[in-house]
């Protein structure tokens, strides 16, 4: 029987050669699309860095917009992705220093900019929302809303979810300037229903709330 190495245990079952450039991109690409969370017509990348000099040989490229589209890292269509797409996409490439070596910025129908990091075998971080500070890994099934800051709005949040006996794993805030727009998400160890997500639109200065299923 052959033994199995570490790389043989730990890395993804993927389509492509890199489990950084390509199994990472698609899982951006599909955290990204789980975010937004509608209809995607077209989509813009910005790949920075080792994504940019190094993404096209190893699939970045198509995995990326693989992952906008809703495949996963064992689909086979992510080879041909470019001849399939009914999405308007584009690609920018960068050089920036202060970003990560394998970090894209993904622009959905000109109204939301999700940005991320591919981190090594496979594993990503979504880093920021609309300019907002974030730290979405999909580990977690995780509802994400925007808001008016003011006192008040956590504990009205966090209430609707723990009323219904959901644990939170974790709670992120973010704000722009004192009064003006804010974020939270919540890290949650069970997915919320739909009426947790319409009860939280209900709060009066909510502008956004989605619910972000966890990557399988």
């Amino acid at each position: 029987m052959k033994r199995k190495g570490l790389f043989d245990v730990i890395s993804p079952i993927m389509i492509g050669p890199s489990s950084s450039h390509t199994a990472g991109a698609i899982r951006l690409g599909l955290l990204a699309r789980y975010i937004y969370n509608n209809p995607i017509k077209k989509v813009e990348f910005t790949l920075y860095n080792s994504f940019a000099q190094t993404g096209k040989g190893h699939g970045t490229d198509k995995g990326l917009l693989a992952g906008i589209m809703g495949y996963y890292v064992d689909d086979v269509r992510t080879k041909n992705i470019f001849s399939i797409t009914d999405i308007d996409y584009k690609y920018n490439f960068a050089e920036d220093l202060s970003r990560h070596p394998n970090s894209v910025d993904i622009l959905i129908n000109d109204d939301m900019m999700i940005s991320g990091n591919s981190i090594g075998a496979g594993e990503i971080r979504i880093t920021s929302i609309n300019g907002f500070s974030v730290n979405l890994a999909g580990q977690y099934h995780t509802v994400l809303l925007m808001y008016k800051d003011k006192p008040g709005m956590i504990s009205r949040a966090s209430k609707l979810i723990q009323d219904r006996n959901i644990n939170i794993a974790s709670l992120h805030c973010d704000r722009n300037e004192k009064g003006g727009t804010a974020s939270m998400y919540f890290a949650l160890d069970a997915d919320p229903s739909d009426e947790i997500i319409e009860d939280i639109k209900n709060i009066d200065d909510v502008y956004f709330v989605t619910k972000v299923r966890k990557l399988d």
